[in-house]
């Protein structure tokens, strides 16, 4: 393997396992999974993982600061979604191995 090869393989392990550390907590691999059927508001994600609406509202921030979520405002409402189509791909695989 090339010096160059060798570099760009060991930084994109650094981005992956970065993601994946950021993902590795079951509330936010939920709310994610939320995400993958489109964009939604704090108050569906409450409803649809059943959690209060500051948690979800702290898991969002953190999950927005990560980059695995955006941010568009929508009138009053802001809506999240998956904010690497990378992530989405990965969920979609997650959701078929573990979740059907």
């Amino acid at each position: 393997m090339s010096a160059v090869s060798a570099l760009k393989l060991k930084k994109s392990c650094v981005e992956v396992s970065q993601m994946l550390k950021a993902l590795a907590h079951p509330q936010r691999l939920l709310i994610m999974g939320n995400l993958l059927q489109g964009p939604k508001s704090v108050s569906d994600l409450v409803e649809s993982c059943e959690a209060s609406q500051s948690q979800i509202s702290h898991f969002l921030m953190r999950m927005k600061l990560e980059g695995l979520v955006k941010a568009e405002r929508d009138g009053r409402f802001v809506l999240y979604s998956v904010a690497d189509n990378r992530l989405v791909k990965l969920m979609q695989v997650i959701q078929t191995q573990y979740c059907e």
